[in-house]
């Protein structure tokens, strides 16, 4: 043990060390590892965990994540303070493994485990590393929508579209437009063309030969007489109704 640091303190801190080390072993050993050495079928009581009880399996699974979290932590803390003592035993305790200088005492009574001087603590710096898939969904869910990028890929919105035509818990009466009539009309950009580029694509028809024009008289092509885009007068008397 060096002679430049306050023995009678070091001395204190070596006992706080110990009486840590054996709270964070019975921790660890005295509760089985926070219940983790029972399987998860024991845990929830059951022969199968396909059972018909979701919910508790559910309720489990949460509280075994949690159990792993905290033996995980408790380990973790118990290599520091294994580590402390050693170095205690050897003589390397309150230097900085950095720079090699005298760590003070009083970084050393409020971090006994600590390594570095306050200099060169690396926890101090925050981190630039981020997952990868934070480039994919940064800004959050930044590839939501794709409309306003000049862009036709599959994106979030499209996703959306397609779960909400099965319905949502919105209705036509609580519907922020006030021209909205029936369910078809409530998802994201439900007027937007589905399979076609122009409206009137969706109402002219031909045999399989290309001949026999025929006009389907559906919503696409009421809207398209409604906004005076098109003259029914021109129409031929070969039609179908689409309700």
């Amino acid at each position: 043990m060096t002679n430049s640091l306050d023995q009678g303190r070091i001395h204190k801190l070596k006992q706080r060390l110990i009486q840590e080390q054996t709270e964070l072993e019975s921790r660890v050993h005295g509760n089985d590892h926070f219940g983790l050495s029972s399987s998860f079928r024991d845990s929830t009581g059951e022969l199968s965990t396909n059972d018909n009880h979701p919910a508790d399996a559910a309720t489990e699974m949460f509280e075994r994540g949690k159990d792993i979290a905290l033996l995980e932590k408790e380990a973790f803390r118990l290599e520091r303070v294994e580590a402390a003592l050693e170095r205690m035993e050897s003589g390397e305790y309150g230097h900085c493994i950095t720079c090699g200088k005298f760590i003070p005492i009083e970084r050393l009574e409020a971090l006994p485990t600590t390594t570095y001087c306050v200099e060169h603590e690396p926890r101090q710096q925050t981190s630039n590393n981020r997952p990868v898939e934070e480039e994919f969904l940064s800004p959050p869910f930044g590839r939501t929508s794709l409309d306003e990028r000049d862009q036709t890929g599959f994106d979030g919105e499209d996703a959306w579209q397609i779960v909400e035509s099965w319905g949502s818990s919105n209705s036509p009466a609580m519907a922020e437009g006030n021209n909205i009539s029936d369910y078809d009309q409530m998802s994201i950009e439900a007027d937007e063309n589905d399979g076609f580029v122009e409206p009137f694509e969706s109402f002219i028809a031909t045999d399989i030969t290309g001949h026999n024009v025929t006009i389907v008289r559906n919503r696409a092509y009421r809207q398209y007489i409604a906004d005076n885009e098109g003259d029914h007068f021109l129409e031929t008397n070969e039609f179908s109704d689409e309700l």
